[in-house]
């Protein structure tokens, strides 16, 4: 079997008996050194870490293949990939960079399989007469035209 598809095998094998866990990336360099990434609903602790690693190394032979293995969580610099880290940020601020390069910053208000939903606040001018009034508007944004999304973090 190929090497690649096994370490999805007994990956997947362990994400079925954990369901709050998911597979945000996985990644296997040239020189076997393997990058799993992985997030939950409730966050991923180390024990997660752990078991996710054990589950892979236990069952590969090294003496057959050589590899190095780290399992890693999805850090808050990590952007958002799955429609499910964003429902796990729901309410949060979010910076979307979209496909033509423009960034949009919103509260995530909704998210389903196609598209996500961002409140965004600002100040713009009066129609009639001085100074500015506070917009609150909603933007549907489909994956397919996110770029990169991150999470805003405010100190």
């Amino acid at each position: 079997m190929e090497f690649r598809k096994r370490i999805e095998e007994l990956l997947n094998e362990f994400l079925e008996t954990r369901e709050d866990l998911f597979l945000v990336d996985l990644k296997i360099s040239a020189g076997d050194d393997i990058t799993v990434i992985l997030d939950g609903d409730n966050g991923v602790t180390l024990q997660d870490c752990l078991d996710a690693s054990r589950a892979i190394e236990f069952n590969m032979d090294r003496e057959e293949h050589d590899f190095s293995l780290q399992v890693m969580s999805a850090g808050l610099s990590e952007p958002l990939s799955a429609p499910r880290q964003f429902k796990k940020n729901f309410g949060r601020e979010i910076e979307v960079m979209l496909n033509d390069s423009s960034k949009i910053e919103g509260e995530l208000a909704k998210v389903d399989d196609e598209k996500i939903t961002l409140i965004l606040r600002y100040r713009k001018p009066k129609d009639i007469g001085k100074g500015k009034v506070d917009v609150e508007e909603e933007k549907e944004i489909p994956y397919s035209e996110i770029k990169k999304a991150l999470v805003v973090i405010k100190f």
